[in-house]
């Protein structure tokens, strides 16, 4: 499915990233997470209040956290960005 994808992306435009583009399938377990709305530059604030809630929660951090971005930069305004961080956890024991 992200071959013909990309194939099709292709045929309308010619966009050598795409060539870069990669299908990675990982299990991440349970997760906490925060919506942050606003520009890119202050999601470390939305990373810290995510960190805090982790912590009362009695986990803690496990790996790297990701981003899943719900608006396009192109497009919105930068206070109007939304931005799922998300943040794999384990037990702080």
């Amino acid at each position: 499915m992200i071959h013909e994808a990309i194939i099709k992306a292709k045929a309308k435009k010619s966009i050598k990233s795409l060539d870069l583009v990669r299908f990675k399938r990982w299990t991440e377990g349970s997760s906490a997470q925060i919506l942050h709305v606003g520009p890119y530059a202050t999601e470390q604030l939305s990373v810290i209040a995510l960190h805090k809630a982790i912590a009362e929660d009695g986990l803690r951090p496990r790996s790297r956290h990701h981003e899943i971005y719900l608006g396009d930069p192109r497009k919105a305004a930068p206070e109007k960005l939304r931005t799922i961080l998300r943040q794999p956890v384990e037990p702080a024991t």
